[in-house]
């Protein structure tokens, strides 16, 4: 417990320290609202195992995701529905945040040449093969629990070969490009050692 308080207080440090850049007054302002959202978001966030791991993972998240999602609202409403339909889904959150990094660099309406929407890039034929036509695949609970579903699918397919389930999931199979670039993703920016 002792060493999980240590990595707290060095992340949060380095936040803190990371938005003392600007006046101290605005600073202080930006801690609170911050402080004011974390803390709405917690309280929503059924899918950590207690409070203390979700305000440490949407601190770190919301920091390495900033580049990506520059408004701090935005940004934790993400991760929490990342995080949560990750878990329901018996992933890692942080792969899928690698997966939809390689996919949609967090474009909500991305669509790709081949028709698939969203950030996890889902084919919209499953609407129809689940009888559900009317989901949309750009609302981003709707997306991951798709998303994430068909991810983990793939993985137990391969039997949690993790190159494999990935090109499953892309639809390349037997290339290693889309693995290798997911792999990267999740292990150069997003990997959190547990």
């Amino acid at each position: 417990m002792a060493n999980r308080a240590r990595i707290v207080t060095a992340i949060l440090l380095t936040w803190l320290a990371a938005t003392h850049i600007a006046q101290a007054q605005t600073a202080v302002e930006v801690d609170q609202q911050l402080k004011a959202l974390l803390l709405e978001t917690v309280a929503r966030s059924d899918s950590f195992d207690d409070r203390f791991d979700a305000e440490v993972w949407l601190v770190d998240m919301s920091t390495r995701m900033q580049p990506y999602l520059p408004e701090q609202q935005e940004r934790l409403e993400f991760l929490r529905l990342v995080h949560q339909a990750s878990s329901t889904a018996g992933l890692k959150p942080d792969l899928v945040l690698a997966l939809i990094h390689a996919e949609s660099l967090f474009d909500r309406y991305a669509l790709s040449r081949a028709g698939a929407q969203g950030i996890m890039q889902v084919m919209p034929f499953w609407k129809h093969e689940l009888g559900r036509p009317e989901d949309n695949l750009i609302d981003l609970a709707t997306n991951l629990r798709y998303g994430c579903t068909i991810l983990k699918y793939y993985l137990d397919k391969e039997n949690g070969n993790l190159r494999r389930g990935l090109a499953r999931y892309n639809g390349s199979l037997g290339s290693q490009k889309y693995p290798d670039r997911v792999l990267d993703y999740w292990y150069s920016y997003w990997y959190v050692n547990e």
